[in-house]
């Protein structure tokens, strides 16, 4: 099954063309071959007015299947990208960034420090990741395994724990 993906960067630098972005090239490096056809791509300032505008956008619109954010977790004023994610999700999806920090406590202390969070809006999956090329790949590694399933069943085309 091929699934629709987006990815959103949260970079004040970036989205003023003062930084590259490598979180996104990782993210889409991981999932190819994967089942993830990428749709949609974009990298905006941590404003969280615009992080839900887009994040609505990519879910009502775009109709994604899943969208990977990446930034704004940390602890610094600039980090909404969490709550911005909370103000458009209709379900939390705690095992996700549970999983997420539960590996990352394996490599780092400092993976307690995300503030990441998952969720449902509609039939997209949202995703909030690091804003760094390590914290996306170590975060991918850890929910890879049941990602496929999970959008399978929120797509429709799988049944939860063979329950029909």
């Amino acid at each position: 099954m091929m699934f629709k993906a987006g990815i959103l960067i949260m970079s004040d630098k970036g989205s003023r063309g003062e930084r590259e972005d490598r979180s996104g090239r990782e993210i889409q490096d991981m999932l190819a071959g994967s089942g993830f056809q990428f749709d949609y791509y974009e990298v905006i300032p941590d404003e969280r007015d615009i992080i839900i505008e887009k994040l609505i956008h990519a879910c009502d619109q775009q109709r994604l299947d899943v969208i990977f954010t990446s930034g704004g977790t940390g602890f610094s004023r600039r980090d909404v990208t969490p709550e911005a994610t909370l103000a458009v999700i209709e379900r939390l999806t705690p095992g996700i960034p549970e999983a997420i920090r539960l590996y990352g406590l394996q490599k780092t202390p400092h993976a307690m420090l995300s503030r990441a969070t998952a969720g449902i809006r509609g039939n997209t999956l949202i995703i909030n990741l690091p804003g760094s090329v390590k914290g996306v790949r170590e975060s991918l590694e850890a929910i890879l395994p049941a990602l496929g399933h999970g959008l399978e069943i929120l797509v429709g085309s799988a049944t939860e724990c063979g329950q029909g």
